[in-house]
């Protein structure tokens, strides 16, 4: 058995003392208020000796009734608070200690609501720190691979660079693909403190009204050489005049995002089209390209960071371009979705307010 605690002791002490005081001045108004009733009404006198054997009785009953109030309310406060306030802390310790697995059964009986929403509570923070934690070690674990993989072609390339003997042409081409893995690196580490930043929310957005649509064929001309160099034909649907208020630089990470992903995944001789329509009160911006489309279960993930669906294509990004442009589309009030055919191609939709 477990032995109280000093501090437990007291507790004891103080609600016996309590209840004590309450009892006996509750049973002394009582008893007074009855004899003297009594006595008008039968004409009693009562003796010097009476009051005294009475006094005695009623005494030792004050101290039997505080006895039993105090072992209730002590049986009482151990079921109804103690036990619940440990069960819900002993919960809290191990969330403390990184055990976020834990889950508390709500409880049963009269006067529990209270309770049950702290653990409510307590269950829903274990399942939001459960969901960041794996998002943490998923993160860790994707960084690491990504940072491993460009790293190791740096350093096998360096390596070669190294052997005697070598010709020019593939000194140059070692040289080459240093330069792309150190590219892919940098752009790697750029877009995670990027997303970082955007994450949390330490870029704020400074808007401006500009012509969405000069934006647009900006965004597009950039990749002029990556379109030449497949012999891809580019349509373009853009009506004149759009005005959007928004801040333009973060935006312009959105199109940049959505036309390299459409080069990347079209095929030779295929289609890119980029369209503008004013909507109502809403602008709307479409990519569509002829590659290789979506599956529907890659579909549900394409915005998560890291995920690539076609593995294919892994050497040429990082997964984290999509995850960037639902965070920025997010923070400016927008919305974005996809429509996908798999085989035939995919369109990703953006759509925003004017004003």
């Amino acid at each position: 058995m477990k032995r109280l605690s000093f501090r437990q002791i007291l507790r004891a002490i103080n609600n016996y003392i309590v209840f004590f005081v309450v009892v006996a001045f509750s049973v002394t108004c009582c008893m007074m208020l009855f004899v003297t009733t009594l006595a008008n009404s039968m004409g009693l006198v009562f003796t010097s000796e009476n009051i005294a054997t009475a006094a005695k009785l009623t005494f030792g009953n004050v101290v039997l009734i505080t006895l039993i109030f105090t072992v209730i309310d002590y049986s009482r406060r151990k079921i109804t608070v103690e036990r619940p306030v440990k069960i819900i802390t002993d919960a809290t310790e191990k969330i403390m200690q990184g055990d976020f697995s834990v889950r508390i059964k709500p409880l049963h009986g009269v006067g529990r609501d209270g309770f049950n929403q702290i653990i409510a509570g307590v269950n829903k923070m274990a399942e939001e720190l459960s969901g960041t934690e794996t998002l943490r070690t998923d993160f860790v674990a994707n960084v690491s691979h990504e940072l491993k993989t460009p790293l190791a072609v740096m350093g096998n390339y360096a390596t070669m660079l190294q052997r005697p003997g070598l010709t020019e042409e593939e000194r140059n081409a070692y040289a080459k693909s240093i330069s792309e893995a150190t590219r892919r690196l940098a752009q790697l580490i750029t877009n995670i403190l990027k997303l970082n930043r955007l994450e949390n929310q330490e870029i704020y957005p400074k808007t401006e009204e500009y012509d969405l649509g000069e934006q647009l064929c900006a965004a597009l001309l950039q990749f002029e050489d990556a379109w030449e160099k497949k012999n891809l034909n580019i349509e373009t649907d853009i009506q004149d005049d759009v005005k959007i208020r928004s801040d333009g630089e973060l935006l312009s990470l959105v199109w940049t995002n959505l036309i390299s992903n459409a080069v990347k995944f079209t095929p030779d001789g295929g289609t890119i089209a980029v369209r503008l329509r004013a909507e109502g009160d809403r602008a709307s911006v479409s990519v569509s390209d002829t590659g290789c489309g979506i599956q529907p279960e890659v579909g549900q993930h394409i915005f998560e960071k890291f995920y690539q669906g076609d593995t294919s294509h892994a050497t040429q990004g990082n997964g984290l371009g999509l995850a960037l442009v639902k965070r920025v589309v997010d923070i400016l009030g927008g919305e974005i979705g996809v429509q996908s055919v798999l085989g035939k191609g995919s369109t990703f939709t953006v759509r925003f307010k004017r004003d």
